[in-house]
């Protein structure tokens, strides 16, 4: 069952992660219908997910927990426990690297393997139910698991049995079991896209696998080009398993308890944001040359409104005034919902090049011996030598993750997940 010439990819993900982590922690929810949530008492308790005793009842991620206890009453909701979820995460990927070295996280509860090398270990199969029965006796958790010659087939087969399924997805079976569903069941394929698909009468996966290419890169850029070939199921990503650590953004954002037009608070809520994206920023050893800002509406109008910076910026302070006047130019007085701010264009810290204006001259002219000295012995002992208290704090401090309110992106869970690595 090994291809010559190609691969053997698996796709791993765990069956309602959080409230399986909880039903392991605590036997006596087993069976019963189950939430992770946010605080019931704020807006912002929406389910993050549920067992499947309570999906049963129609409860879904993202539904408002109020309409949730509506549809079932009995439903034990509980807040999320971010650094149990993230114990979890980092002993099934331990588990997963102990049948290969080509392990790639993509979020807290999935990612992805490449077993072509794993022959001494038996038949992909015989690999995959032997995975899922040790994450299953050692951790109380259940997954499914997707077996395909590339990615984007691997995570479609581990999405057609849930939970504790394993389903093998060869590429000369698309035409049969893909190209008949609706062309919003395809993995990468959200509302919006399917609606301008639909827009160029590509109804179906078969539709757009067949779709015209120039027509395609027109209405959605080179990724009509690639969902055109994940459509024929070709996939050339290669299972990477440094992939999780690359970033190309820190950004954080919150609703608010209520909505609220009080400049004072909503600069406030800015104040916060600011601290949470720096604190990111200096855990990863990177700076900022674009800053952009999120502001969501009572009316759930959302806007976003970015600056490039002139000079590279990392401090707290200085985000924080760039996201004010931001807000303060773009604000439109109406009731607020929703706060964000989003660091782009990032750079390591090593490499950001400084442009120095008439104002800041004089004061890195000042600084310039102590940083020749600080380049000699970077030098001569290694770049690692001297750096900020920050840093050294930084870099043996636990990963600390928000589970309250704000959002970030879900890859920080994984940031320490790395064998033998800090997190930096």
């Amino acid at each position: 069952m090994y291809p010559k010439n190609g691969k053997v990819i698996f796709h791993v993900d765990m069956n309602s992660f959080y409230a399986s982590v909880e039903m392991a922690h605590d036997p006596t929810l087993k069976g019963k219908p189950l939430a992770i949530a946010g605080n019931p008492e704020e807006r912002r308790g929406i389910i993050v997910t549920c067992s499947y005793e309570a999906r049963k009842f129609g409860v879904k991620t993202t539904m408002p927990l109020w309409e949730a206890k509506k549809l079932c009453p009995t439903l034990i909701v509980m807040t999320p426990n971010f650094d149990r979820y993230r114990a979890a995460s980092t002993a099934m990927f331990e588990l997963l690297r102990q049948f290969s070295d080509l392990v790639e996280p993509v979020s807290i509860d999935e990612g992805y393997m490449d077993i072509t090398e794993s022959k001494e270990l038996g038949s992909p199969p015989a690999i995959a139910e032997l995975i899922q029965k040790r994450i299953f006796d050692e951790l109380n958790l259940p997954c499914s698991i997707g077996i395909a010659p590339n990615k984007f087939l691997a995570k479609t087969a581990s999405d057609m049995k849930k939970p504790m399924g394993i389903t093998i997805l060869r590429k000369r079976d698309v035409p049969t079991v893909l190209w008949p569903l609706d062309v919003e069941e395809m993995h990468g394929v959200g509302k919006k896209t399917a609606e301008k698909l639909k827009s160029l009468g590509l109804q179906t996966i078969g539709d757009l696998a067949a779709a015209n290419e120039i027509q395609l890169k027109a209405l959605l850029g080179i990724n009509g080009v690639r969902l055109k070939e994940r459509a024929n199921g070709i996939d050339k990503r290669q299972v990477n398993p440094d992939s999780v650590y690359d970033f190309k953004s820190i950004g954080n954002s919150t609703t608010l308890p209520k909505d609220t037009t009080n400049q004072r608070e909503l600069i406030t809520v800015f104040d916060r944001l600011s601290e949470q994206v720096t604190s990111r920023m200096s855990r990863k050893q990177v700076v900022a040359t674009v800053l952009g800002i999120t502001i969501r509406y009572k009316s759930r109008q959302t806007i976003t409104r970015s600056q490039k910076l002139e000079n590279p910026i990392a401090r707290k302070s200085e985000i924080f005034e760039v996201a004010k006047q931001l807000f303060n130019r773009n604000w439109d007085g109406n009731p607020v919902r929703l706060l964000g701010i989003t660091a782009t264009g990032l750079q390591e810290v090593e490499e950001a090049v400084k442009q120095l204006d008439l104002f800041t001259y004089e004061k890195e002219v000042e600084k310039e011996p102590l940083l020749n000295t600080m380049s000699k012995l970077k030098d001569k002992y290694g770049k690692n030598i001297i750096g900020t208290a920050s840093s050294r704090v930084n870099q043996k401090r636990p990963l600390n993750i928000d589970g309250g309110t704000d959002t970030s992106f879900n890859k920080d869970f994984l940031q320490g997940d790395k064998p033998n690595s800090t997190d930096s």
